[in-house]
């Protein structure tokens, strides 16, 4: 495993790469505001026994990857897959399979589009059409939108990402706090500017037509995951996208909901992901 700073434009961006570098690469991306290190350490120890090497990365206004002044650098979900395409390329990765999760599964979307020739395989994990418009599918569960209302002006720290965590698990899968909470206390502790990554909420106001390039275009040997208990992305947003991209293949994870913090859960997801 080597740790390394790579440069997208102006910005720094920080990586990890684990399993023998001649290998076949998987490029995971995170969620709005996610940290590399979301992704459980055991899903990408599953993955390295299956024959790749996995590299993942902080977005920018993440962990330590720079933090950007949106007020004069406003960004999109373009800017965000461009970050994504410099970290292959400085990894000198002609193409990889490409994994992404929530926005990251828009951002591997993007890719899928825009930049097939880097996209070996597309994995869509829990996530939901790139260019759908507000009101196209079904909004979050009631719950998931109280717990944020009953939260609002809640200082922000760990034991408060715990409990949105809890929620965003779903509700019939058992919750595994420890293994939560230690990922998170380790990213609090190396986030540059913990509030920077509210950054990622300003994403959407920043829709272009790039992102109503029709996802038929997706040439990549596609699989979607979505779990059939998701309060934040509802299942109807993985059929959609199944629908919509040619010979996907779509897997329902039973009592799966947004999160992957299930005893089990992150090596049965690493499972699923096309190589």
């Amino acid at each position: 495993m080597t740790e390394t700073m790579v440069t997208a434009g102006p910005l720094r961006l920080w990586t990890e790469r684990t399993g023998d570098p001649g290998r076949p690469a998987v490029l995971l991306i995170m969620g709005s505001s996610a940290q590399g290190y979301s992704c459980p350490d055991t899903l990408v120890d599953r993955l390295v026994d299956r024959g790749v090497q996995v590299i993942r990365y902080d977005h920018r206004d993440t962990g330590l990857s720079s933090v950007v002044d949106v007020d004069r650098h406003p960004y999109g979900l373009s800017d965000l897959a461009a970050d994504a395409l410099a970290v292959l390329d400085a990894y000198r990765l002609p193409s990889a399979h490409i994994a992404g999760a929530s926005m990251g599964g828009m951002i591997a979307q993007w890719l899928g589009v825009h930049a097939p020739d880097r996209v070996r395989s597309l994995t869509l994990l829990s996530t939901s059409p790139m260019g759908a418009r507000p009101g196209d599918l079904p909004p979050p569960a009631d719950r998931f939108l109280e717990h944020l209302a009953d939260t609002a002006g809640d200082p922000p720290g760990v034991d408060a990402d715990v409990a949105l965590f809890r929620v965003m698990n779903g509700d019939v899968r058992p919750f595994d706090e420890p293994a939560c909470r230690a990922m998170l206390e380790r990213c609090w502790a190396r986030a540059v500017d913990p509030s920077a990554a509210a950054h990622h909420g300003l994403i959407a106001r920043m829709a272009g037509p790039d992102l109503r390039t029709p996802l038929s275009t997706i040439t990549a040997p596609t699989t979607i995951v979505h779990g059939d208990r998701d309060p934040v992305v509802p299942l109807a947003h993985g059929e959609a996208l199944a629908a919509a991209i040619p010979h996907a293949e779509l897997h329902v994870v039973p009592g799966m909901g947004h999160v992957y913090c299930s005893p089990g859960l992150p090596e049965l997801i690493a499972g699923l992901i096309r190589l």
